[in-house]
């Protein structure tokens, strides 16, 4: 086993980079067109693979917008729950469809497909260019289905400022209590992308580019997979994945 790898135990796969929505807060930067997304085969393989080296306890999809490819995002939470994978998390800005049949469809295949810890995002951010009509739909879908499911809004400054955007967020989070969803402690956005730009305000006047999940090079305990492949230092369409496990070295900073 890989001494820096010697704590891994979380696989997430960033299913796609598209999305539905353009939130000012993104910090995954400007919306991309692009109808790439991780292959289903590969990912599956993948995790397979990982599954049985490592002690896995948490494999995660998101975006982008990964419901978007929910063929793939199931197959992927699938696997996880035939290798025993404890939590199988999805977060999703919940708007993927617009026809209610086929909304109630996907939240019912992620419950055959083993989810059970969604996270969807709700908040001013996301309400600015997503409607909440279809979002909810598949809120009550999800619920109906019973997959264990939670509200992930974005706090500025922090969650106890009162800002308008945060004062707009429990507005709308409110809207959501006659499902009795809770809303789980959410993230509060840091300086990154659009975030950066239509944000600044909010933040250190010398702010920078900045991640609070950020991993230590050296103890890397989340192998995380790019919509094209890459992950850590090498990309799993052209080299198996344990051959980059075994070979990974923190690459030196310049």
């Amino acid at each position: 086993m890989n001494a820096y790898l010697k704590n891994l135990n979380r696989i997430e796969f960033v299913v796609t980079l598209a999305c539905t929505g353009r939130c000012k807060h993104c910090q995954n930067g400007e919306p991309v067109r692009t109808s790439e997304h991780i292959d289903t085969d590969a990912a599956v393989e993948a995790i397979r693979k990982v599954c049985a080296h490592y002690g896995i306890g948490t494999v995660m999809t998101f975006g982008g917008e990964p419901l978007l490819y929910p063929d793939t995002v199931c197959a992927i939470h699938a696997a996880a729950e035939r290798l025993g994978v404890g939590k199988r998390q999805i977060i999703t800005n919940g708007y993927f469809a617009k026809r209610r049949e086929r909304i109630a469809e996907v939240a019912q295949k992620l419950k055959e497909s083993g989810v059970n810890d969604l996270r969807l995002s709700v908040d001013a951010f996301h309400r600015e260019t997503i409607p909440l009509e279809p979002v909810r739909f598949f809120a009550e879908c999800a619920v109906r289905a019973g997959i264990p499911i939670r509200l992930q809004p974005a706090w500025l400054v922090s969650r106890e400022d009162q800002n308008p955007y945060n004062v707009r967020t429990k507005e709308i989070l409110g809207t959501f209590e006659s499902l009795g969803i809770p809303a789980g402690s959410g993230n509060v956005i840091f300086p990154s992308g659009r975030a950066l730009m239509y944000l600044k305000e909010y933040f250190d006047e010398n702010a920078v580019e900045a991640s609070p999940y950020e991993e230590d090079p050296k103890d890397v305990r989340s192998l995380s997979f790019l919509p094209n492949g890459d992950v850590l230092n090498g990309n799993v369409y052209r080299t198996d994945i344990l051959e980059i496990l075994r070979t990974y070295r923190p690459q030196k900073s310049l």
